[in-house]
């Protein structure tokens, strides 16, 4: 079996890598399952073995462990590394070693792995027996040795970008990593009993106990310190983290803010106007509440996003909601439309397609730029261009496509037929097949 492989280039040149055999790839993606790193995407094709792309330093070439990508079930990523959970519940990484790509240290430990969560440098497996094995940057949680005896009955795992906290079948919590953000929660230790959901922003954790109130533990001036709100956090429903600030969804469906006050940890501006709120999307500084009547509250930083006077009027019927992870949000709305706005320079004005913009049915998002799929399966996009805000020298292959991933620079598109067309940063220059579809 041959493999020929075409990524566009910022420059509009295409670049083909090729195997001997036939003449075009098709990734059959088993679950429509793309993972990505900030720099490299993998997918987990349909015969079980993985196809890898972007930053060959960190974590778009799989080739020194192919032969062992078999059998992949899950694939999960730090920021620059990758981990995948093979058939028989045995682990294979790769990416930057000290960032996660290798697990050597604990390889005879990863036996049975249920589930893997990473943060920005370090992986943490829960076993079939409810412990825990630790790999990666070991001051940011590769190394649990600390906690290890507690690790016990793990039931799930959250992470901040440097630590990790554990839930444990009695509903107690367990944290390891870099102490100030997160990795020490001892001041609330005593309090943390029959937690049901652990929610982590980049430098702070917030749990929700049994009763709906919460618990946070963390960098206290970027949502590690919710006690100035802590007699208003009841019956929470769910969390929404901006990477500095939280924001709860109450059962009357009201909004409570904690955190950085300039990056959406004070929604004092509109708090009168907060109410049955239904989902709340996060930029890097801002937050964006859709309402119960299909119109939109936003607070934070206005650069952010944090300001839609300009478009409010064109906010009603809001279907969902979709940030990009730096300044910028779109919505789509009920005639299937699109309405945008924050950072102009990262998809915060789409003027320049949204006469194309119709019939949206879902919206990806890079760090700097939108990916819209539309009715008939063709794709529109919008905002920084290097980083995929500009699809042009693959747009006659976007046709069909099902579903689309991003990268903090890229997206990645699945069509149809199964294959899977790449645009974006300059390093989407090879695809790497690991497992049987090397064999001819």
């Amino acid at each position: 079996m041959s493999i020929c492989v075409e990524v566009s280039l910022l420059s509009g040149r295409r670049h083909s890598e090729s195997e001997k055999g036939s003449d075009s790839l098709t990734l059959q993606i088993r679950r429509v399952q793309l993972r990505r790193a900030a720099k490299a995407f993998a997918a987990i094709l349909g015969d079980g073995s993985v196809a890898t792309w972007g930053d060959t330093m960190r974590g778009g070439d799989c080739s020194a462990v192919l032969h062992r990508l078999q059998n992949v079930q899950q694939i999960h990523a730090a920021d620059h590394s990758f981990a995948a959970i093979l058939g028989d519940g045995s682990v294979v990484t790769w990416g930057l070693p000290e960032a996660g790509g290798d697990c050597s240290a604990v390889q005879d430990q990863l036996k049975n792995v249920q589930h893997i969560q990473a943060n920005a440098a370090a992986f943490a497996a829960i076993l079939g027996d409810g412990s825990v094995v630790t790999w990666g940057d070991a001051a940011r949680g590769g190394d649990s040795s600390a906690v290890q005896h507690r690790l016990k009955n793990v039931q799930q795992i959250q992470a901040s970008v440097s630590a990790f906290a554990a839930i444990l079948g009695n509903g107690s919590v367990v944290t390891w990593g870099v102490a100030s953000i997160g990795g020490d929660s001892t001041a609330v230790q005593d309090q943390l009993q029959n937690v049901q959901h652990i929610q982590a922003c980049r430098y702070a954790f917030a749990a929700t106990l049994a009763d709906g109130s919460v618990l946070t533990w963390g960098d206290a001036n970027q949502g590690g310190d919710s006690s100035a709100v802590q007699d208003k956090l009841k019956n929470v429903q769910q969390i929404q983290a901006a990477p500095s600030a939280f924001a709860a969804i109450l059962g009357d469906g009201s909004v409570v803010t904690w955190g950085h006050q300039f990056l959406g940890g004070d929604s004092s501006a509109v708090q009168n106007e907060l109410k049955n709120v239904r989902q709340i999307q996060a930029t890097a500084g801002a937050f964006a509440a859709v309402l119960g009547d299909g119109s939109v509250v936003t607070w934070g930083l206005s650069s952010h996003g944090g300001d839609s006077s300009a478009v409010q009027a064109q906010l009603q019927n809001v279907q969902h909601v979709q940030a990009c992870s730096s300044a910028a949000f779109a919505a789509i709305v009920g005639d299937g439309s699109v309405v945008t706005w924050g950072d102009s320079r990262y998809g915060g004005d789409s003027g320049a397609v949204q006469h194309r913009l119709k019939n949206v049915l879902h919206i990806q998002a890079s760090a700097t730029a939108f990916a819209a799929i539309l009715g008939d399966g063709s794709v529109v996009t919008w905002g920084d261009a290097r980083h995929g805000g500009d699809k042009t020298a693959v747009q006659a292959r976007l046709r069909m496509v099902q579903h689309i991933a991003a990268s903090d620079g890229a997206f990645a598109a699945l069509l149809e037929d199964g294959s899977v067309v790449t645009w974006g940063n300059a390093v989407l220059a090879k695809v790497v097949i690991a497992g049987p579809s090397m064999t001819s």
